[in-house]
């Protein structure tokens, strides 16, 4: 019989055996050779190439700070300080790794309904308005996968004082989603938000996922002392 504590050590993800791990170092090793591996930020921009399986995908990341590294490190600082890490949806909730942090992983997602039903607005925006006024977005690690309005209701509340350690955004599709990461970068920016986002249409939850573990992969070799976060 499974238990539950068995299925969440199996889904987990993450290489743990000694093939997984062969696969996931050349599979990465292979990335290094298309993706300069210089830099925090490089990381990132590696990250999204695996997550993508196109190498063109890191000419399409955008970072908001005074240099690109800056929301790397913001996001390993508040991984070390276990900030909590509230995605928009169940899905990107699913595909962040439960090791390497003690951080609450929590969705926005089922929350607001009321106001959903009120307004007309979007569930995954009625969402994210309902944590922020129960004050979670505030140091938080932010991570938007799915939802354009998700994010469009987040840059609202980066502008009305709400203030996240970092933003993960990559919200996909055709309508609204390109315009909405511009728009959060654009208010990230003016309010000295770290943010990783990127441009076009496409994106999704497992880049999102992806891109915030990379974030506690970085905060877990701070810990080792491989890496330094300080500016």
């Amino acid at each position: 019989m499974t238990t539950d504590g068995d299925f969440e050590a199996y889904a987990d993800l993450g290489a743990t055996t000694e093939n997984a791990m062969d696969i996931a170092e050349t599979s990465m090793d292979r990335v290094r050779e298309l993706v300069p591996d210089e830099t925090l930020a490089d990381r990132v921009r590696q990250k999204s190439v695996h997550a993508t399986g196109d190498p063109e995908f890191q000419h399409l990341v955008r970072f908001t700070g005074n240099d690109d590294a800056e929301p790397v490190r913001a996001g390993a600082r508040a991984v070390l300080k276990e900030a909590p890490i509230v995605t928009d949806i169940t899905m990107v909730k699913a595909g962040v790794t439960g090791r390497g942090h003690d951080c609450e992983v929590r969705k926005a997602i089922g929350n607001g309904a009321d106001l959903a039903a009120e307004t007309g607005m979007t569930r995954t925006a009625a969402s994210v308005l309902e944590l922020d006024r129960e004050g979670v977005y505030d140091g938080a690690i932010a991570v938007v996968g799915n939802a354009p309005t998700a994010a469009l209701a987040l840059a609202d509340c980066i502008e009305d004082g709400t203030r996240p350690a970092v933003v993960v955004a990559t919200p996909v599709g055709f309508v609204k989603a390109a315009e909405s990461r511009h728009r959060l970068r654009e208010v990230a920016a003016k309010h000295g938000v770290p943010a990783i986002t990127n441009v076009g249409r496409r994106g999704g939850s497992g880049l999102a996922a992806g891109l915030t573990n990379e974030l506690i992969h970085v905060a877990s070799d701070a810990r080792d002392g491989d890496v330094s976060i300080e500016q």
